[in-house]
């Protein structure tokens, strides 16, 4: 399967196969030249060859000649072997000549000669010869100038055989010439265009995948190094730009998990701690409180005003001494489903008639369900109220808004108009013992959050719509698990 349109891998691959065909295009074309170039010198080593051929049955004629010529000088028979030699040259040559000819002009041309040649050697043999031997003076003459003619009639068509395919070999030459011109040209431009074009690949490489890679080992050296704030840029619009976008989320969700590991084991040693000491703690605490509640029923005056502080601070050990033990089990119990609104309206109907919310309007908007324990969801829901309520003071506004999940869970979102959070107290608010409160313990975000990861889910902390912070409590969908724990 090819890679979808617009990818790193298709882009590379089109431009190596334009590269490719491009050098095979030129490759062709440049064989394809020479392959022209060769034809046309072998076609003229052929023309050449017939003109050589033609002006050596020249010179075969003059020699034929010449030996009966010679027969007539000497007056005897003694070159006849020598005409004969000629006359078997000439006729080698004319058929050669008669095998090249091009065209019908050509072939006549031939046919002449090879006639006149014929004609010659016949009045050679059955007429001079005779006539020499017999001392026939007039008819040696008469002879003689008959074949003077045959001769000059086949020297001229020799001749003008070797002009005609001379005339070729200009012709053959200039073809060759104007196609080595045109094939340099061409392949000057087929191999510089694929030049440029090669370096346009390569700096497209460069580009778009060199420095991509480069960046990508650069940002993986800086995250081995422990450096889980590395980002990548995300410009690249192919595979590594994806690539580069699931390093940062992967960047993210490292330190995010960082962060979550670092809080449980602040969890977990506040646990540890506090499953070692809270049962001791509370035993004496209990002590205290009833001989405190005692003495309250006797006491007077300024003292009765000193127990009841002792009785207020001895309460608060023991709330500080329950958020420790719900920090050390935060893990649930049975789960079934939860309508969340009802809570939620059950939840703020309780916080009112404890008088917790003073004079502050609550409002629950939406609906949704959930699968969670319904006392651990109710602790964080009363929670977030509560600290809701008392951000916005009197007079204020804090939104419960709730809404079913894409992926099947829910949401919480509890909204009040206070003056928020500030940037550097938002990374602390789940830290067990840390409160921006002058009252607060400092245990009732860190106990919530530990009961809403018990649950598989998480509370977000940011701005809310309201103008103050904004704490979202984010419960998964039910899993097969959680289902059978109902």
């Amino acid at each position: 399967m090819l890679p979808t349109s617009g990818s790193t891998t298709r882009k590379l691959l089109l431009a190596f196969g334009a590269l490719v065909a491009l050098f095979t295009a030129a490759s062709g074309f440049a064989l394809a030249r020479l392959a022209d170039i060769h034809d046309a010198s072998h076609e003229l080593r052929e023309a050449g060859g017939r003109v050589r051929e033609a002006l050596e049955l020249a010179t075969a004629v003059r020699d034929q000649y010449a030996h009966l010529a010679h027969t007539i000088i000497l007056g005897n028979a003694s070159h006849v072997h020598f005409h004969e030699e000629s006359r078997a040259r000439v006729e080698t040559l004319t058929r050669r000549l008669r095998e090249q000819a091009q065209d019908a002009e050509e072939r006549a041309w031939v046919a002449d000669i090879q006639e006149n040649g014929d004609a010659l050697d016949r009045l050679y043999r059955e007429t001079l010869l005779p006539a020499v031997l017999a001392k026939d003076h007039a008819a040696v003459t008469t002879a003689h100038g008959r074949a003077l003619e045959r001769v000059s009639l086949i020297q001229a068509r020799a001749e003008a055989l070797a002009r005609r395919f001379d005339t070729s070999i200009g012709s053959f030459e200039e073809h060759v010439a104007a196609v080595e011109h045109t094939s340099f040209r061409w392949a000057l431009l087929f191999l510089g265009g694929a030049t440029l074009f090669a370096v346009g690949v390569g700096i497209y490489i460069g580009n778009s995948v060199a420095r991509p890679v480069a960046r990508l080992s650069e940002g993986a050296a800086r995250l081995a190094q422990g450096d889980l704030d590395t980002r990548i840029p995300e410009d690249d619009p192919g595979e590594l730009g994806r690539l580069a976008a699931q390093f940062n989320r992967m960047t993210d969700a490292l330190r995010t998990h960082q962060a979550q590991l670092v809080q449980h084991e602040k969890l977990a040693s506040v646990g540890r701690l506090a499953a070692g000491v809270a049962h001791e703690i509370n035993n004496p605490l209990g002590v205290i409180l009833g001989y405190v509640r005692i003495l309250q029923r006797k006491a007077e005056g300024a003292l009765a005003e000193d127990l009841k502080v002792v009785e207020e601070e001895a309460v608060r050990c023991q709330q500080i001494v329950e958020g420790l033990l719900d920090l050390s089990r935060p893990g649930q119990g049975p789960v079934e489903i939860i309508p969340l609104r009802e809570t939620c309206e059950d939840v703020v109907a309780r916080l009112r008639e404890a008088e917790r919310l003073g004079q502050v309007d609550v409002r629950v908007e939406g609906s949704a369900s959930a699968w969670a324990q319904p006392s651990r969801l109710r602790q964080i829901l009363l929670n977030l109220v509560k600290n809701a309520a008392e951000a916005a003071g009197t007079g204020g506004t804090v939104e419960v808004r709730i809404a079913p999940a894409k992926d099947g869970g829910a949401s919480v979102s509890v909204s009040d108009s206070g003056p928020g959070v500030k940037p550097e107290d938002r990374r602390r608010l789940f830290e067990p013992f840390f409160t921006t409160k002058s009252t607060g313990t400092g245990l009732g975000l860190a106990v919530s959050q530990a009961i809403a990861e018990a649950h598989g889910g998480r509370i977000e902390a940011d701005t809310g719509p309201l103008g103050g912070a904004r704490f979202t409590l984010r419960l998964p969908p039910a899993s097969a698990e959680r289902e059978a724990m109902a």
